[in-house]
């Protein structure tokens, strides 16, 4: 391919003209004395680093010219110190020794040959890769100026024909030029310092971020000093430098002989005055430059601040205090980052609210313990969780409750030693890790004893756990800490099953009940979505004396997809459990009613129907409009309606299920006590709540015989009804025995096999028949 012709700076005949700068007369004076043998100007400024110009000319003339030109010129405070070559083989070594130096080139265009000038800057720009230096190009033809292309793409600061170069104009030119240099090269040194942050960016995510981050500070503030790195970073953990100094300042990190302080308080630095010019930093907020040591302030966002004190052993000049001002606003940025690296990495692996370890990091400490070599197998992992801790904080608001997560965590710290790994893994669920011999139930239960204090309230919480032991498998390998969690949670699962259990084991034959709880979830859910086996069935209610019909319970049936017909017992906990009970009991309700309905068009006018609630649905927020909804969408009358909740629940805050209670009174709906005599209710509890109706128990009537076995439960229950107002039906009346017995002390209303099975709708209507055809026989 045919090279592209470079550019050309000018255009028409080139012709090589010697012309000397025009100088006043006035300005016409003995300067020989004042340049050297080097040709460089002499500081009579006491020192004072001066600007380094090269001026690259093939005519002696122009080199004189412009050395008296500028004898004692002052450029931005400082003096000008003048290079000279006379030609572009002479001008390429002084840039190979003192490239870095130059601040301004004057360059002739035309010197060996016509692109000699052009050339040279090809070699200052790519060559050599100095960026900063400004280039002012001087032609003595007139009328020819280069091209803009050529300009831009060399970064040509100026253009001049050497007639317009006076003394005020070169001076001017010159100054523009070196002012543009010096802020290039201020924003390059910045530009050097983001770059090594960038390329230590990997090291912020270690553990020890921060201090890498500091040490890099330090290293690369001495880089753009040219000083040794000696000096230290100082930060306030938790806590903001509005606060007093006392309040404990760290050394986040440090370099040369600071470097054994990381970590340390400052206030243990032996070096007092150090210590005392760090402390006036922070209480004006602003950065410090003494003449042995410089002491910059960082001012991040919410209050964060960081202070870097550099060992400068000298006053910095101007342009030092230029280059740090600049880069201390992006290490200002650099430092928010690494402040939000630190707070992702503490969000990744530690619960905000408790401050202790989180899920992802329980598990990595746990299986890092379990592969190290010769542990032993008695450890064992505990899941617990607070029951009914929803209600807790619903009705206590999320700050007390957040509160009380807090207290758990202090106790449950506190009760084990540093031995036992604890972790919170979700809302009220927290997980421990530890010997067998220190993770015992019974240390774990009474560790709940007694009430946790949050916000003025002295609050009981219960808790349920699930216990997993490590143990080896059949090949001699221990379990992943994810599979000890599951098979906790597999033991936590069986213990929420039943409301007198606080904890359970992991046992293998559990791990089957719950692939078959699993299953039987997965079957209940498609039969409620697709209205498939779920029926709802009968029992009938009589009064005995006058063998007349009173009402009926609904009670929910299921057949599953098999065919089978699956116990309440069964299925009811587990959809408690899931919370899929609600859903459940909505619909037995809406069923319900509507079967109600159709059996007052039939004649059955007085007829009640009982329906259960569970206490998770009687919690539920709506609870009572979707009652009320029910309703009114099938026309059910609802003083034909009674809901029945059980003793634990009327007991479980009084006064906010009697309000509850009230609420559904309001609408015209009756109300039963379901299992009387079954909790620890007292009578004046009872008394403040609307209640209609009380159910002995089963297990009492039960317990009825010829020997006055069991009769006193149920005569007291049957006076404590009759005192508050209330009426009594029994349940489970399976006997003819039994029904007289409940009959000679005072229990009419019944309920129970002797009278009837539940049974569908259309079956009780066919006992319905026979029962009236009975009584009119």
């Amino acid at each position: 391919m045919e090279a592209s012709p470079r550019p050309s700076i000018h255009s028409g005949p080139q012709r090589k003209k010697a012309l000397s700068i025009p100088v006043p007369r006035d300005d016409l004076i003995d300067f020989v004395d004042d340049i050297d043998e080097d040709g460089r100007s002499e500081d009579s400024r006491g020192g004072q680093p001066a600007w380094t110009v090269l001026v690259v000319d093939d005519d002696d003339e122009v080199h004189h010219a412009t050395m008296f030109a500028l004898q004692n010129a002052v450029v931005l405070e400082r003096p000008l110190r003048l290079l000279h070559a006379r030609s572009a083989i002479e001008a390429h070594a002084i840039l190979a020794a003192h490239g870095h130096e130059i601040a301004v080139v004057l360059l002739d265009v035309v010197m060996e040959t016509p692109e000699a000038g052009l050339d040279l800057v090809t070699v200052i720009r790519r060559e050599f890769e100095l960026s900063e230096p400004r280039i002012i190009l001087r032609t003595g033809q007139p009328g020819y100026a280069p091209e803009l292309n050529v300009v831009r793409d060399y970064d040509i600061n100026d253009y001049k024909t050497k007639s317009e170069l006076t003394h005020v104009r070169l001076v001017t030119a010159l100054t523009a030029a070196i002012r543009s240099y010096e802020q290039i090269r201020t924003i390059s040194a910045s530009r050097r310092g983001l770059d090594m942050i960038v390329q230590s960016a990997s090291e912020l995510f270690g553990r020890r971020a921060l201090a890498s981050f500091a040490e890099g500070v330090l290293t690369q503030i001495a880089a753009l000093l040219k000083i040794d790195a000696e000096g230290l970073i100082c930060v306030r953990n938790g806590a903001t430098f509005s606060q007093d100094l006392d309040a404990g300042l760290t050394i986040a990190g440090a370099a040369g002989r600071f470097r054994v302080h990381v970590d340390r308080p400052l206030a243990d630095l032996a070096e007092r005055d150090i210590v005392a010019t760090i402390g006036r930093c922070v209480e004006s907020g602003q950065s410090l430059f003494d003449h042995h040591a410089t002491v910059l302030y960082f001012r991040g966002e919410g209050g964060r601040a960081a202070v870097v004190y550099v060992a400068t052993e000298r006053p910095l000049d101007a342009e030092d205090r230029r280059l740090l001002e600049v880069f201390a606003v992006n290490i200002g940025v650099g430092f928010e980052n690494v402040g939000l690296f630190e707070r992702l990495n503490f969000y990744a692996y530690y619960d905000p609210l408790t401050r202790l370890p989180n899920r992802v990091r329980f598990i990595e400490e746990v299986d890092q313990f379990l592969g190290s070599p010769a542990v032993a197998t008695d450890f064992v992992v505990a899941l617990l969780d607070i029951a009914g801790f929803s209600e807790v904080n619903n009705a206590l608001g999320q700050r007390t409750g957040d509160a009380l997560l807090m207290a758990v965590a202090r106790r449950l710290r506190a009760a084990f030693p540093e031995g036992v790994r604890l972790a919170r893994l979700v809302g009220d669920s927290f997980v421990l890790f530890g010997p067998a011999s220190m993770l015992v139930p019974q240390t774990l239960m009474r560790v709940f004893d007694s009430p946790f204090h949050a916000r003025g309230h002295g609050v009981p919480l219960r808790i349920r756990a699930g216990f997993a032991p490590v143990v080896r498998n059949a090949d001699g390998l221990l379990p992943r800490t994810a599979d000890l969690l599951r098979d906790a949670a597999v033991a936590l699962g069986q213990a929420k099953l039943d409301p007198a259990v606080r904890y359970c084991a992991y046992s293998a034959q559990m791990a089957g009940q719950a692939r078959k709880r699993v299953a039987m979830l997965n079957e209940l859910r498609a039969a409620i979505d697709f209205q498939r086996g779920l029926t709802v069935h009968y029992q009938p209610q009589v009064d005995a004396v006058s063998n007349e019909l009173r009402g009926v319970e609904a009670l929910i049936r299921w057949r599953n997809e098999r065919g089978e017909m699956v116990s309440p017992q069964d299925f009811i906990p587990l959809a408690e459990y899931t919370g899929l009970i609600g859903e459940i009991g909505a619909w037995v309700f809406r069923q319900a009613c509507s079967q109600l309905v159709r059996w007052r068009r039939s004649g059955e006018q007085g007829l009640i129907v009982a329906v259960n609630v569970s206490a998770l649905q009687f919690r539920q927020e709506g609870f009572v409009d979707m009652i009320r909804a029910t309703l009114e969408a099938t026309g059910a009358p609802a003083d034909r309606i009674e809901l029945e909740i059980t003793e634990s629940v009327a007991m479980e805050e009084v006064d906010k299920v009697a309000a509850q209670l009230r609420a559904l009174k309001s609408l015209g709906i009756r109300i039963a006590l379901d299992d009387f005599g079954c909790g620890f209710s007292s009578l004046s509890s009872l008394s403040r709540l609307p209640i209609d109706r009380v159910k002995v128990d089963r297990c009492f009537v039960a317990e009825l015989d010829a020997d006055n076995a069991g009769r006193g439960i149920v005569h007291t229950i049957l006076r404590l009804a009759e005192g508050s107002g209330m009426s009594v039906v029994a349940e489970g009346v399976e006997t003819v025995e039994q029904a007289g017995l409940l009959q000679q002390l005072g229990c009419r209303e019944m309920q129970g096999f002797l009278y009837g099975r539940p049974m569908a709708a259309d079956e009780f209507d066919i006992w319905l028949g026979q029962f009236h055809q009975e009584r009119v026989i």
